[in-house]
């Protein structure tokens, strides 16, 4: 099976705090990395996010979950009603609501 598998010997016990330090820093920069590059950018998007929903207010134009087009007509604490069509309306929670439309998409589509 040594044919498969080098043999690993043992090293002098030469190590310095300086080399038990550099261990680590590829570990440190890794992190580094995953902060600015994917926990940063998620929650300032989570802010918009929550900033956009505590914001809706009757007569905006939104799309909700699903892909569903519509404009709200009440806006409740917890959910709105959205106008879909002429005289259906569906209720959705706040947070269900992915995006708000320029006014005048609603008409258009």
């Amino acid at each position: 099976m040594d044919f498969l598998i080098s043999t690993a010997y043992a090293q002098a016990a030469a190590g310095s705090p300086q080399s038990a330090l550099m261990q680590f820093a590829p570990i440190v920069v890794l992190f580094v990395a995953f902060y600015f590059l994917l926990i940063r950018p998620q929650t300032k998007k989570a802010k918009e996010h929550r900033e956009m929903v505590a914001r809706l207010a009757v007569g905006d134009e939104v799309v909700a979950a699903g892909g569903i087009l519509g404009r709200v007509t009440e806006a409740g604490e917890t959910f709105v009603s959205v106008e879909i069509a002429k005289g259906v309306e569906i209720r959705v929670q706040r947070v269900q609501v992915q995006q708000l439309m320029p006014k005048g998409t609603f008409k258009s589509a």
